[in-house]
């Protein structure tokens, strides 16, 4: 699955289940690669009625997707940490 596709919605069918963070929910969705799985993950936060989304791609690709999972969520709690709510804006 190339990483338009996945970004635009050809993801893998089902909806991860989030993980919430600091008010936000986190959906580990690392993107199947030749070489393995790329780091990704959906960070959301209702704000004042309001879904948010930030979608997390980075370069690292793990063997395993269980492996991708916990980086990918490891990388959006800190991003988190580092931008808050500005991640959005």
């Amino acid at each position: 699955m190339s990483l338009f596709s996945k970004l635009f919605g050809g993801g893998s069918g089902g909806q991860p289940e989030p993980e919430t963070y600091s008010g936000f929910r986190i959906f580990p969705d690392p993107i199947k690669e030749a070489g393995g799985f790329r780091v990704a993950a959906r960070i959301e936060k209702d704000v004042d009625g309001e879904t948010l989304n930030h979608q997390l791609i980075r370069a690292d690709v793990c063997s395993s997707e269980d492996q991708a999972r916990e980086i990918s969520l490891a990388k959006a709690q800190a991003l988190i940490d580092e931008r808050g709510d500005a991640l959005f804006g």
